[in-house]
């Protein structure tokens, strides 16, 4: 491990040093279960594609551009998803849009496009500034005490989802419905060495074990909500609430006029909530943990929220310092830490020949570090991704939420979020990370700070008092 440091007056924040040389085999069991992002080699990160193998699979770690751009655009149809991958992710997950295949992903994705465009999530956007108001609120409240930020971000993000998936609450029981939905996502995207060794999904996970119970929970409740709208639905109700879970229910294929399965419904609910929630959740935390050791960035930030549009709806567009500040973040500690794919049939990446079942890994984590594509990679510097600096950006070096036909649906949705609840929070406070306090990244389905993020929130002088949203605070109260 190292600490965060300051190196000729720029910030580099904490992150595993790359070992020497590549682990062997057990060196690397033990570090993907321990920490994923504790596995990478000095090589790694200097080297365009990296050739090792995983028992007796050829893999490649790949950071050329242009090899990227074959595998996600060129090529895409010869690089399918990798069981692997797959499995990690939890059954929870495999009838919706992120794990989908072949047809099932192809009719989805025809379904759901038409939510995630810029001016379609614009709608969102009010429930956002409530949800960022109430924790405001909260937050004037505590007196400058110290707060977990980890956690009150994580909290507002489902508080978000919430609010726009089930406008109308998650009925008598909200709370255990929420701390099993917590104790769901702290559990996937665990690599297991059953899962490195291949062995088949009827064999017990430790994984299943554990998120069993909430997963029940959660689905029952779900499935007694969807029930209710779908009736509603069948009777012509015309209060309908415009959320996501409507547009669910109501969405049809335009190529086939099909509606989606029950299971798939259920698969994309808890989809949005695991990627919608996790992603955003990140690059907000990280983005205040960064500029608690930024005074520069926290003034300037603080400054264009001042004079930002009023109109919440327009305001995203108002706020591009913010938008560098969390791009940063995304670079350094990216939402997707890596992407693998199977090759189906036999290619080429450059000279390297690519044999049937060869899997690729695209590690967004190690390619926004990489020496060759970053100067001072290991530097926050939202300077990168403001004014005509982000034209420089790589289009193939910078893949937060992945590219190509399978990129992140809800990238438009995750940053509008992200760039209003931030702008809120900096508007009114001064993020201040506990003295003493040590920083470290670790991955589970995306890259948590360790053991929280204890922050003292100092109240600025002139902030603007927010209204809190009165009545989802009762709701908060009373469920």
């Amino acid at each position: 491990m190292n600490d965060f440091s300051v190196e000729h007056g720029s910030f580099v924040p904490p992150a595993p040093i790359p070992h020497r040389s590549p682990l062997g085999p057990l060196a690397l069991v033990r570090a993907l279960w321990r920490n994923p992002l504790e596995a990478w080699a000095e090589t790694h990160f200097s080297e365009p594609i990296v050739t090792t193998n995983l028992g007796p699979r050829q893999v490649l770690l790949v950071n050329d551009p242009a090899a990227i751009r074959h595998v996600f655009l060129d090529n895409s149809a010869n690089y399918g998803r990798e069981p692997l991958q797959r499995r990690i992710m939890s059954s929870a997950l495999r009838n919706g849009l992120l794990m989908a295949d072949g047809n099932q992903w192809e009719r989805q994705r025809r379904m759901l496009g038409p939510l995630f465009t810029r001016k379609s999530i614009k709608r969102f956007a009010v429930p956002v500034e409530q949800a960022a108001q109430s924790l405001v609120h909260r937050w004037r409240q505590s007196r400058n005490q110290v707060v977990d930020v980890a956690a009150e971000i994580t909290l507002l993000t489902l508080e978000v989802l919430e609010r726009t998936i089930f406008s109308e609450g998650l009925g008598r029981h909200a709370e255990e419905i929420r701390d099993s939905m917590r104790k769901y996502f702290d559990t996937i995207g665990t690599i297991e060495p059953a899962d490195l060794l291949g062995l088949p999904d009827f064999i017990p996970r430790l994984a299943d074990y554990r998120v069993g119970r909430e997963l029940r929970l959660f689905n029952t409740t779900v499935d007694s909500i969807i029930e209710n709208r779908r009736s509603r639905m069948a009777r012509g109700d015309s209060d309908l609430p415009d959320d996501l879970l409507t547009f669910l229910l109501d969405a049809r294929d335009p190529e086939t006029g099909e509606w989606m399965s029950e299971p798939e419904v259920r698969a994309n609910i808890i989809t949005f909530i695991a990627a919608g929630h996790e992603t955003t959740a990140n690059a907000i935390m990280w983005s205040l943990f960064l500029l608690s050791q930024s005074p520069e960035w926290t003034e300037r930030l603080a400054a264009e929220a001042a004079g930002a549009s009023s109109n919440v709806t327009e305001r995203v567009d108002s706020l591009p310092q913010t938008r560098a500040v969390l791009d940063e973040a995304l670079r350094l500690y990216p939402s997707i830490a890596a992407v693998t794919r199977s090759a189906i049939d036999a290619d080429h990446l450059g000279d390297i020949a690519i044999k049937p079942g060869t899997m690729l890994v695209i590690a967004p984590y190690v390619l926004h570090r990489h020496r060759r594509l970053w100067k001072e990679p290991d530097v926050f510097d939202p300077a990168r991704f403001y004014g005509s600096a982000k034209e420089t950006v790589g289009r193939f070096s910078y893949i937060p939420f992945g590219f190509g036909p399978r990129m992140c649906i809800g990238q438009p949705f995750a940053l509008q979020e992200a760039t209003l609840v931030l702008s809120t929070i900096m508007r009114e406070f001064v993020p201040e990370l506990v003295p003493g306090y040590k920083v470290w990244p670790v991955l589970k389905i995306t890259i948590r700070p360790q053991n929280g993020l204890p922050m003292r929130l100092r109240l600025r002088a002139n902030a603007e008092f927010a209204k809190p949203d009165t009545g989802r605070e009762r709701e908060r109260l009373t469920s």
